[in-house]
């Protein structure tokens, strides 16, 4: 099923010069882009995008360190486009991710691990939204 998906690039991998790199290995593995910018979050809209994770330990840590720098967002779309997606970044921890994923390639922290992926077809939705809010009425 053809699904779309949210993906960061986030700031330690944007500083690092890697993004090329990733968007490279996303189109390598058969991803479509279907939107993609270049932005930098205030504080208010890292605190929005991570709202659910507010009262936890890491969450300060997290805004704080989503606002360092540029990040790039992008709207990816494949069959089961969450799942492929999150299997090519690997796991949270660049130590545990397997060979050859993005975050084992280019991550070097579990805070600092490169890149963000929805977790569900409800987050990718919300994700997206959040980005790329849909413009539209009718008169």
């Amino acid at each position: 099923m053809i699904e779309q998906t949210l993906a960061i690039i986030k700031p330690d991998a944007m500083a690092a010069g890697y993004a090329d790199a990733i968007i490279k290995q996303i189109l390598n593995n058969g991803f479509n882009i279907i939107q993609k910018e270049e932005i930098n979050l205030s504080k208010e809209e890292a605190e929005g995008f991570y709202a659910e994770h507010k009262g936890r330990s890491f969450f300060d840590e997290l805004v704080e360190f989503m606002i360092s720098g540029p990040v790039t967002v992008m709207v990816l779309e494949k069959d089961n486009a969450i799942l492929a997606w999150r299997d090519l970044m690997g796991a949270t921890d660049p130590a545990q991710a397997a060979e050859g994923t993005i975050r084992k390639l280019f991550g070097a922290s579990k805070g600092n691990n490169a890149s963000h992926g929805s977790d569900s077809a409800t987050s990718a939705a919300r994700e997206i939204d959040y980005f790329f809010p849909k413009t539209c009425c009718s008169h």
